[in-house]
């Protein structure tokens, strides 16, 4: 019924908007701008490549998006008592054809953005690209949707945070450090904690669809911890930056976003409609932003 109430005077164009679900693209950001610093810190920044990146990054984000539209629809992951905001396959707003030709036609942009970067940064750019696009298919489609079985969190650490990060530089670079595989944690740390949000929020949901996210494994107690452990990892890796890496103390300029990672995970704590999750969920997108540009000013300023 909500999601019947609320769609009665969308357009179409804002259905697609819907299905891209734009307060996530953010997050496709956050690691570009990190790794474009770092590059620029070593003094291997790279424009085009770096804008490329950044395309790639979105794309990838809006191709997981609606893939995961497509495939909870069928899985029926998607009811219409869910807590977040409308799904478009389940509200009737998007075909599945249709869908599955946005689909299509996405992971062929992708194509065509990864055609430069493999040119740019050789074959170690195809597998990753290959195995971006298979994994934001497969996390809630295939045979084995490793969405559905807590793996999750696992998926978005590594292709939205360290891939993100250490692909963004070495398509720059051509090479890779430690100070950029451990600045990559950190970022992907908060993108990951967005996801958290999002799989406490539908846990009944999910638990009755059989999804059993890692949330619905741990409990509410056990994922209220699990966001909490992830957003004290950004912070922690700044720390590693400075006092193992010797990025310098300016890398500490991310903790000016510590007041509002405190508040959003004391709201977590005791949260449990779905307006308060879905403003928590925005909320740690924007905390993700903010540390990673904090977090990129501060590599800059001490290099």
């Amino acid at each position: 019924m909500r999601q019947n109430m609320a769609t009665e005077t969308i357009t179409r164009r804002q259905a697609w908007l819907l299905a891209a679900r734009p307060k996530t693209l953010p997050a496709a950001l956050s690691p570009v701008i990190v790794g474009t610093a770092l590059a620029f810190a070593d003094n291997t920044l790279a424009w085009l490549p770096a804008l490329a990146a950044a395309l790639g990054a979105l794309l990838l984000q809006v191709l997981s998006n609606f893939a995961n539209d497509y495939s909870d629809f069928f899985r029926g992951a998607d009811p219409h008592d869910r807590l977040g905001p409308v799904r478009v396959t389940s509200a009737g707003l998007i075909t599945p054809a249709d869908l599955r030709k946005g689909i299509i036609a996405v992971i062929a942009a992708v194509a065509l953005v990864g055609l430069y970067l493999i040119w740019v940064g050789g074959w170690p750019i195809l597998i990753v690209g290959v195995a971006a696009i298979v994994a934001a298919l497969a996390y809630t489609g295939g045979p084995f949707p490793f969405g559905y079985y807590g793996l999750g969190e696992v998926f978005v650490l590594l292709f939205f945070g360290v891939v993100a990060v250490c692909g963004t530089y070495y398509v720059q670079s051509l090479a890779l450090t430690s100070v950029v595989v451990t600045a990559s944690v950190g970022v992907g740390a908060l993108v990951t904690a967005i996801l958290i949000v999002n799989n406490y929020r539908d846990i009944d949901t999910d638990r009755r669809a059989g999804k059993r996210t890692l949330a619905v494994r741990l409990g509410r107690r056990g994922a209220r911890l699990e966001y909490a452990l992830f957003v004290a990892v950004a912070y922690g890796v700044t720390l590693v930056l400075w006092l193992v890496e010797g990025a310098g103390a300016w890398v500490l300029l991310a903790w000016l976003t510590a007041p509002l990672a405190v508040q959003l995970v004391r709201t977590l704590m005791t949260a449990t409609d779905g307006p308060t999750l879905n403003h928590t969920l925005a909320g740690t997108a924007r905390l993700g932003l903010l540390y990673s540009l904090l977090l990129a000013a501060g590599i800059v300023l001490g290099r």
